[in-house]
């Protein structure tokens, strides 16, 4: 719906939208990276089919770059696994894992492809939703204050729990788990042997301490599959290169449902990675990439601290939330039934913003389940992987939105 409405709103009107809407990025990749796509072309070997678990060089990258945060030697024969973007390399572990009929738990809001991943592959999911602050439609908050009730999780954990999903820095929230969530989770996957998918494919861009769920201990690392995103890591999302790292004895499960679901991942981009990956690592990248999105969040949230509009400051990741409570909908505003019926508020406001303002965000409804939408039916996502010129455009037209603003 969004995608559609946004393209009939530029058919109409001739102007081009601002889409702040999908998290992919409006820029290329660093020119190192780009370099060495180009070169990588033009090396035979390098474009016929790599090894399954992917081209040895990009492996070793992987595992250079992230011993050091493992605080070990990572073997990059053993322990790492190259996939088709981190959507696929998930899929991998969801297919390698699951029984039918096995469970999977899931944090509200969650990335959506999960779902679908984990149902194919005959898992069922279980769902347990982060909690903002109760006043959260009145105050701008961090997104650690976007938490879990523990004794919730708890209960949620039944004999056929095969594998709990977490995902930080997170998407839509943009919370970073703190160490000490990640021991309260971790100590329930070890009593239970219970297998976590720690989706960390925002890892580069962390805005406050960041904690790795495979470090915490011995037994968290022999039950935890990490997973990372050239995508996200290197503004590449089209490159479709992720990983996966885990125990030998557990990664080598992923493999074997990687080998049958894609065979083996392309190569030059492979070898693109490896070399961006051993450059960004001594030329200042990362560093850079959390100073210009520190900017450009800088340069968004204007609009809404001049509205008086509470939003959700992010820990990590490159989306902000913000709660149009406050926005009063006009009555008798012809919205679409594929807004209104069976949806919630959130559609409408998303609409509102395309048809009336041009711009793009998403209803970030699409996250929950039926019952628990009510969460977050009157937050709006947008996405700031984009050019700082596009926010600034953003900026401008939501300045009109002040006169559909009421205070309670």
């Amino acid at each position: 719906m969004i995608n559609e409405t946004a393209a009939s709103v530029e058919k109409e009107s001739g102007r081009k939208v601002v889409n702040l809407g999908q998290g992919f990025f409006s820029y290329s990749p660093p020119q190192f990276a780009i370099e060495a796509a180009k070169k990588a072309l033009d090396v035979a070997g390098l474009n016929q089919y790599a090894p399954t678990r992917g081209l040895p060089a990009l492996r070793k990258a992987i595992a250079d770059n992230y011993s050091p945060f493992f605080g070990r030697e990572l073997d990059p024969e053993t322990e790492v696994v190259v996939t088709a973007g981190a959507n696929e390399g998930m899929f991998s572990a969801f297919t390698g894992f699951l029984n039918q009929g096995d469970e999977v738990i899931v944090f509200e809001p969650f990335f959506d492809q999960y779902i679908s991943n984990i149902q194919l592959s005959g898992g069922v999911v279980r769902y347990v939703p982060l909690h903002p602050p109760k006043d959260d439609s009145v105050r701008t908050h961090s997104a650690s204050e976007w938490t879990i009730d523990f004794d919730q999780l708890a209960a949620t954990i039944t004999e056929r729990t095969k594998m709990i999903v977490i995902n930080s820095p997170q998407n839509p929230t943009g919370k970073v788990f703190n160490e000490n969530e990640l021991r309260k989770i971790g100590d329930l996957a070890i009593k239970h042997n219970i297998i976590i998918l720690s989706d960390e494919v925002y890892d580069r861009l962390h805005y406050s301490s960041f904690t790795r769920m495979a470090t915490l201990s011995p037994e968290l690392a022999r039950l935890t599959l990490t997973v990372g995103s050239a995508g996200k890591t290197f503004a590449a999302t089209g490159w479709r290169v992720g990983w996966l790292i885990g125990d030998k004895d557990m990664i080598k499960y992923v493999a074997a449902a990687h080998t049958r679901i894609c065979f083996t991942v392309n190569t030059p981009l492979q070898s693109a990675v490896a070399s961006a990956f051993n450059q960004a690592s001594t030329n200042g990248y990362y560093e850079e990439q959390i100073a210009s999105f520190q900017n450009k969040y800088n340069i968004f949230v204007k609009v809404f601290e001049e509205l008086g509009l509470p939003y959700t400051i992010p820990e990590g990741g490159y989306f902000l939330m913000v709660n149009l409570a406050k926005v009063k909908l006009p009555e008798n505003y012809d919205f679409p039934a594929s807004v209104t019926e069976g949806r919630a508020r959130d559609f409408k406001l998303a609409y509102f913003l395309i048809k009336e303002f041009g711009v793009v965000a998403i209803p970030p409804t699409e996250f929950y389940t039926r019952e628990n939408e009510h969460i977050a039916e009157n937050y709006l996502r947008f996405a700031v992987c984009k050019d700082d010129h596009l926010l600034v455009e953003a900026v401008e037209r939501l300045r009109s939105l002040k006169k559909y603003i009421v205070e309670n």
